[in-house]
C-alpha cells in the first residue's frame, strides 16, 4: 500500500510577508537589538505617537508626510526671534505631553534628543518598507541648517565629559578594600584599560570569555556594537593588563566568582548577587565621581571617550587606539583623539621651533 500523499503546503505570496513571517522577522529584529537600543526606540516611538495624536487628532500611522516631519522639527528645534529663543510647540500641547509622561519636563529637547527621535522615525519607515520622509530634500536641508544654527549659538550636540588618566585615578582612589571597593576598582580599570568598553560589554564580560594569560587576561568581546553577528575575529580579543589585571585578580579572589558574569551586585552582608545591569555602570561612575569631588557631566561613556582622549594625549598611533576601542569609523573616534592630541600638537608651536635659517 502506497503511503498517503502529504497535504499540499500553503503557497505564499513572494511579493509580501504573511502574518507569521512578519511576526518572526520582528522577533528577530527585537532579539538582535541591545536592550538599551530597544528601550530608546520604544521611548522615541511613544513620544512620536503622543505628539502626532495631539497635533493632528489621529493615531500615528506610517508613512508620515514630509510636512508632518517638518512640523515636528519646527515644534522642537529652537530658533532665534526678537523675543529670544523660541519654537512652535504650543505651551498647552507641551504640558499635555508631560501629563501623558511622553516627556519628563516642559521645554524643548536637546539637539541630541531631537536628532535621535528623527533617526528612530527614519528607521521605522525603512523597516516597514515605506517611503521615508526623513530622506526628503527639504527635511535634510532643514536639519543641516538647524545643526548650523545650534552650532553658531554654541549649542552643539552634547558629549559626556571624558575620564582621562588623572580624573580616572581620582575615582580609583575612592575605591577601598571593601568588596564594593574592589569590584568598582576592577570594573573601572577593566572598562577603561581594555579600550573604553561600552557598558553593555562590561556587564556582558564573563569568566568564560576572560582567559588568564600569564599575569594578565585576554577578554574575548564576542558581541559588540560593531560585531552584531558575534563573528570570531582576532581584533575582538582585548588585553586586560597591568593594574587592570591586578584589580581583577583581587576582585575575583575576594568575591569567589568562578563562573558567569564578572561583575555582580553586592547585597547586604556582602552577599554576591546577580549580574549588574548596564545602568549600574553609569551609577558606579557617577557615584565614584561624587566621592572624588569631581564636577562634570560624567557617565559610563566617559570611560570610552576618556580612553581615546588619553591615547591622543600620549601620542598612541590612531590605528593602535582603534584596535583597542573597536571603532569602525575613523571619523567617530577622531573628535576625541584630536582633543587629546591638540595640547601637544607640534603644529601649534611652529614659531617656537628653530629652522636653522635664522640670521643675527
Amino acid at each position: 500500500m502506497l503511503p498517503s500523499s502529504p497535504a499540499p503546503l500553503p503557497l505564499l505570496d513572494p511579493g509580501a510577508l504573511d502574518r507569521q513571517a512578519d511576526a518572526a522577522m520582528r522577533d528577530l529584529l527585537r532579539e538582535g537589538s541591545s536592550p538599551n537600543t530597544a528601550a530608546s526606540y520604544r521611548a522615541a516611538i511613544r513620544y512620536w505617537s503622543a505628539w502626532f495624536g495631539l497635533r493632528y487628532g489621529r493615531a500615528l500611522a506610517l508613512p508620515l508626510s514630509e510636512a508632518a516631519v517638518i512640523q515636528f522639527v519646527v515644534d522642537h528645534a529652537q530658533r532665534t526671534s526678537a523675543q529670544g529663543l523660541t519654537s512652535e510647540l504650543p505651551p498647552a500641547l507641551d504640558s499635555e505631553l508631560v501629563r501623558l509622561k511622553a516627556k519628563g519636563r516642559l521645554g524643548p529637547p536637546s539637539l541630541n534628543t531631537l536628532l535621535q527621535r528623527l533617526s528612530v522615525l527614519s528607521k521605522a519607515h525603512e523597516l516597514a518598507g515605506q517611503p521615508n520622509p526623513c530622506r526628503a530634500a527639504a527635511v535634510r536641508e532643514l536639519l543641516a541648517r538647524t545643526r548650523r544654527a545650534y552650532a553658531r549659538r554654541g549649542a552643539t550636540p552634547a558629549r559626556k565629559d571624558a575620564l582621562t588618566r588623572e580624573p580616572l585615578q581620582a575615582l580609583l582612589d575612592t575605591c577601598d578594600d571593601s568588596l564594593r571597593g574592589l569590584r568598582d576598582r576592577a570594573l573601572l580599570l577593566f572598562a577603561w584599560s581594555s579600550g573604553g568598553r561600552r557598558r553593555s560589554e562590561v556587564v556582558g564580560a564573563t569568566v568564560e570569555n576572560t582567559r588568564k594569560v600569564g599575569e594578565d587576561y585576554l577578554y574575548l568581546l564576542s558581541h559588540s556594537k560593531t560585531n552584531q553577528s558575534g563573528a570570531d575575529r582576532a581584533q575582538d580579543r582585548k588585553p586586560i593588563a597591568g593594574a587592570a589585571a591586578l584589580a581583577l585578580d583581587a576582585w575575583l579572589a575576594a568575591s569567589g566568582i568562578r563562573q558567569g558574569a564578572l561583575f555582580r551586585r553586592i547585597r547586604r552582608g556582602d552577599v554576591i548577587g546577580e549580574p549588574l545591569a548596564a545602568a549600574a555602570v553609569r551609577a558606579i561612575v557617577q557615584e565614584r565621581c561624587r566621592l572624588a569631588g569631581i564636577e562634570g557631566d560624567f557617565s559610563a561613556h566617559s570611560l570610552r571617550s576618556g580612553f581615546v582622549t588619553e591615547a591622543g594625549r600620549q601620542n598612541v598611533p590612531l590605528g593602535d587606539a582603534m584596535a583597542m576601542t573597536g571603532h569602525a569609523s575613523v571619523a567617530t573616534v577622531m573628535g576625541y583623539f584630536r582633543a587629546g592630541a591638540a595640547p601637544r600638537s607640534r603644529a601649534a608651536r611652529l614659531l617656537d621651533t628653530p629652522t636653522g635659517d635664522e640670521t643675527a
